[in-house]
């Protein structure tokens, strides 16, 4: 194993990346295959390995799934071209997905208590946002890249928009769905052995209304952000449109109880893993698979971190400290939920600061993007 200037083994991601992209080289590598032929293989092992990862408790499998399947069939030669419409149908759709979650119940339960929550929200982004920038100090890894890597809170919604704001999107999908991964499985333990609270199963995030009215909803909320967006000149217009439309709807109480379609939200995110699986490489693999040590330590210290910001703001607000740190948590909003069901929680305002984090993160993002990527005088 060769171990580089900085103390990693790059002999090890070395290896993977041979193993992975010249097994499936050999084995699989067909320059002549037509264009159908490569989506039909995609759309099938992309199914089949969603299907497994959903019996697993994957979070996000239709995404996972998608960049897995499209990495494997970019390195074996069969790469899949993601059309740009579709890209951008598919962010429109996560964009509304995201603004179903700004409910005007949920909002409502922070009632006079949004100066602390704000100030521990932009706390909680800050932190996330520094440890990415210190992973950004590794070499393959830009500054803005690791801070959209590791910034808390709607994952899918930045993979998405990553590589439109300048990022890699390759890393910035692996490491947030890292971050998820390890939020969710560290957080019921903690909120067990530290708390007492007794985990529970996610509740269904459907609702009441017809098939009809929740198509209808989310071709609204899609394509009047997407144009409004465009117009404004706003950045990644096709998610952050849709998204507040979204919101604006939900908070006008004129939504009926629609939320987008499952089969759709799952296409759409399959879509964004395909489209950033597609472009990954033998180099852009070892970069990914070198990094995911310093960001798991960074993942770790970022949890913690929020942590003691939950405290904070048990302190601030008067709620109790399963309630603090359930609210602060950096991820898994599902598992956070379902933890809030089942321990008795102060359900409303955990969900409440959760999602408020979500939005404010996705539209302060971009701007921050732009400051991170702008040319020195």
């Amino acid at each position: 194993m060769r171990i580089n200037g900085n103390g990693t083994g790059d002999g090890i991601s070395d290896g993977i990346g041979t193993a992975i992209g010249g097994g499936i080289t050999n084995h699989m590598r067909a320059p002549g295959t037509p264009p159908w032929a490569r989506w039909a293989l995609l759309v099938v092992l992309t199914v089949a390995g969603s299907t497994a990862m959903t019996a697993l408790g994957v979070p996000s499998p239709a995404l996972f799934a998608g960049l897995l399947v499209a990495t494997v069939l970019a390195l074996g030669g069969m790469p899949v071209v993601v059309p740009r419409p579709l890209n951008g149908a598919a962010q429109a759709a996560i964009g509304v997905v995201i603004g179903v979650l700004a409910q005007p119940g949920t909002l409502a339960g922070l009632a006079g208590q949004w100066v602390p929550v704000l100030l521990v929200c932009l706390a909680t982004l800050a932190v996330s946002m520094a440890a990415g920038l210190l992973l950004g100090l590794r070499r393959g890894i830009s500054p803005l890249t690791g801070m959209l890597a590791l910034t808390a809170g709607g994952a899918s919604g930045l993979v998405a928009v990553s590589r439109e704001l300048g990022g890699d999107d390759r890393t910035v999908a692996v490491v947030q769905y890292l971050r998820v991964g390890m939020v969710t499985a560290t957080m019921p333990v903690v909120a067990a052995v530290g708390f007492g609270a007794a985990a529970g199963a996610a509740p269904e995030p459907n609702g009441p209304a017809p098939l009809v009215v929740d198509l209808a909803y989310l071709a609204v909320c899609a394509a009047t952000g997407t144009v409004l967006a465009g117009l404004a000149r706003i950045p990644a217009p096709a998610l952050l449109g849709p998204m507040t439309v979204a919101i604006a709807v939900n908070l006008g109480g004129w939504s009926f109880g629609a939320t987008p379609p499952a089969v759709l939200v799952e296409i759409a995110y399959a879509v964004i893993g395909w489209q950033a699986g597609a472009r990954f490489t033998r180099e852009s693999l070892r970069t990914v698979l070198g990094a995911l040590l310093p960001a798991a330590a960074l993942v770790v210290a970022v949890i913690v971190a929020c942590a003691g910001l939950g405290l904070v703001l048990s302190a601030a607000t008067g709620t109790s400290a399963l309630d603090g740190y359930l609210a602060t948590t950096p991820g898994g909003v599902y598992a956070v939920l379902a933890t809030a069901v089942s321990a008795g929680t102060n359900v409303t305002f955990v969900m409440a600061v959760q999602v408020l984090r979500v939005v404010v993160m996705l539209l302060v993002t971009p701007a921050i993007a732009r400051i991170t990527t702008r040319p020195g005088p």
